[in-house]
């Protein structure tokens, strides 16, 4: 389903909340209340488009509200981004499903993730059986994400303090790679990383909104190119930020 309105995740007016991100403590219940709205939630984003079974069981499954601060909770399980600390934000969940559904992800994929963020899409992948590698460019980001207790149920998270544009070409090749944050062109370092037939989801563009796109690295090291709905997402930066 092509999205109508582009996705706006700019909330200026909820920033003071969002500097409690790392500060305040999350809360660590998963009551029937939280359980019925992640259920009305994936109704939600399976109305919107989403169909694959197991990735709409994944977002059934985990959490969101446990990857916010306890002032969002009230809304933690509505289809919106949200600011989080560093003027980063946790996406939106259709977009979480949307970019996961686009990776056609198995179990014991590598998958690469730039942009750790609050960890949620991270624990989306974990969950569906990836080896998930994660870089976050934000060292309180990664801190924090560090000293999580709940992502320590997914020893198949593996988090990486250092700069996206990068990669982590030690750990290479990838079956998938996964850019949460809008690239003004593929980034060549990180197709160079990806294995023959495998597959990069990337928001790509300078503007407010970007193509979401679908890279496939070919037998020859060229890749095709597949452009899809259009998002907004906060720009990839490289370098890191102490």
């Amino acid at each position: 389903m092509l999205l109508q309105h582009p996705i706006k995740i700019a909330f200026p007016y909820l920033s003071t909340l969002a500097t409690f991100y790392l500060c305040a403590m999350r809360t660590s219940e998963d009551s029937y209340r939280h359980k019925g709205l992640r259920k009305k939630l994936v109704e939600t984003i399976e109305q919107k488009g989403i169909h694959d079974r197991k990735v709409l069981e994944a977002i059934n499954k985990i959490p969101r509200h446990f990857f916010l601060d306890s002032a969002f909770d009230e809304v933690a399980y509505e289809d919106k981004a949200f600011p989080i600390a560093e003027k980063q934000t946790i996406s939106q969940p259709y977009t979480v499903a949307y970019q996961t559904q686009l990776l056609e992800i198995k179990p014991f994929m590598k998958v690469l993730e730039i942009g750790t963020g609050s960890a949620y899409q991270a624990s989306i992948l974990a969950e569906l059986g990836a080896q998930v590698y994660t870089i976050e460019r934000q060292k309180k980001l990664f801190e924090s994400n560090k000293s999580f207790s709940y992502l320590k149920r997914y020893p198949n998270i593996k988090f990486f303090y250092g700069d996206g544009y990068e990669g982590l070409p030690t750990y290479a090749p990838f079956d998938r790679v996964l850019i949460t944050a809008a690239a003004p062109d593929v980034p060549q370092k990180l197709v160079d990383q990806m294995k023959t037939g495998g597959m990069m989801v990337i928001p790509m563009g300078t503007g407010d909104v970007q193509d979401m796109k679908r890279i496939t690295k070919m037998q020859d090291g060229n890749y095709k190119t597949e452009v899809f709905d259009r998002f907004s997402f906060v720009p990839m930066l490289g370098g890191k930020k102490e």
